[in-house]
């Protein structure tokens, strides 16, 4: 029976690491994902209001197959420039894609508005991403914090507290699915009428607090009240799954579009015209074309794996400025 690894996160796929590094100030960060060797890797964008860098190479018509890092980063579109400090620090480590005598490292990157966090503090001169960005490589390892860190710290998920959130699942035929995940999504991630979350019912046992029962009356589904205010580009959740399994680009990019699932199955609504969601997909397995039927379960695994990440990002968010946290939400009922 699949069981979720060691650590239940990302980085219990062979071959990933992650850093963050924060300005509390701010209230914004910087999450970095490192593959220790390079990765296969992919992207799938279904928001109407993305913000991103390097998913164009991902294309499977293009020259690079494999990159060496992924950055997730609040911040706006001033928050890419944190993948020139991961850039930089993997550039100092020898890593990158080689031209001739030079190395240029890959660093592909999806961004989260939260710019107009109520109290941040805005910054003077410089943004700080690119220090961000070393600063989220020079830590990366195998243990991190979920909730109100990294790309997490500035984020929401509707009128709650967003936050970073990660899972894994170890598969029956020894495979290693993990999904990783900022949420600052303009859906609601619990239903409105008493706070369960939508995708309680694939949680593992004792991953997420207890959920109150479903209420007898039907849902109205035109109830968006605990949606966030309308607002084009103020939000979205990116993330990124991965896997030891042997995919070439054609079966990672399949793999970041059935993980979209996820958000579906977290998130409502999710893929809106005000969200910019964005999946990465990277393979530690090195390239190789999969079975169909082994693909469609690893697929479904990364989707299973990311809706859970999307629920332990908001159950492990504290409260921050007017946005309270879900545990303290469903107190308040």
């Amino acid at each position: 029976m699949a069981a979720p690894g060691p650590r239940n996160l990302i980085t219990d796929v062979p071959g990933i690491l992650v850093g963050q590094a924060e300005d509390a100030a701010g209230i914004t960060g910087t999450t970095v994902v490192v593959a220790e060797a390079p990765a296969v890797a992919a992207v799938d964008v279904r928001g109407g209001a993305p913000g991103s860098r390097e998913t164009a190479l991902l294309e499977s018509s293009t020259l690079v197959e494999r990159v060496d890092a992924v950055v997730l980063s609040g911040g706006s579109a001033f928050g890419l420039d944190a993948a020139g400090g991961v850039m930089e620090a993997l550039a100092e480590a020898g890593r990158g894609f080689a031209v001739r005598e030079v190395r240029v490292p890959i660093v592909p990157a999806a961004i989260l508005f939260d710019l107009g966090f109520p109290g941040r503090r805005a910054w003077r001169g410089a943004p700080p991403y690119r220090r961000l960005g070393r600063a989220a490589a020079a830590a990366a390892g195998r243990d991190f914090a979920l909730g109100n860190a990294g790309a997490g710290l500035g984020a929401k998920a509707g009128r709650l507290k967003g936050g970073l959130g990660s899972a894994s699942l170890v598969l029956a035929d020894g495979a290693t699915v993990g999904a990783l995940v900022a949420v600052n999504s303009w859906g609601s991630v619990a239903r409105p009428d008493n706070g369960r979350l939508w995708a309680a019912e694939l949680a593992l046992p004792g991953e997420i607090p207890a959920q109150p029962e479903p209420p007898a009356a039907p849902l109205d589904p035109e109830d968006y009240s605990a949606c966030a205010a309308a607002a084009a580009g103020a939000n979205t959740t990116i993330a990124v799954v991965a896997t030891d399994a042997a995919l070439d680009r054609g079966a990672c990019k399949r793999l970041a579009m059935m993980a979209q699932g996820g958000l579906a199955r977290a998130i409502r609504p999710a893929h809106t015209p005000f969200d910019g969601d964005t999946v990465f997909a990277l393979a530690t397995g090195g390239g190789g074309t999969p079975d169909p039927a082994q693909l469609t379960r690893l697929g479904h695994a990364a989707a299973d794996c990311l809706a859970r990440a999307i629920m332990r990002a908001v159950t492990s968010a504290a409260p921050l400025g007017p946005y309270p946290s879900w545990t303290a939400s469903v107190t308040r009922r």
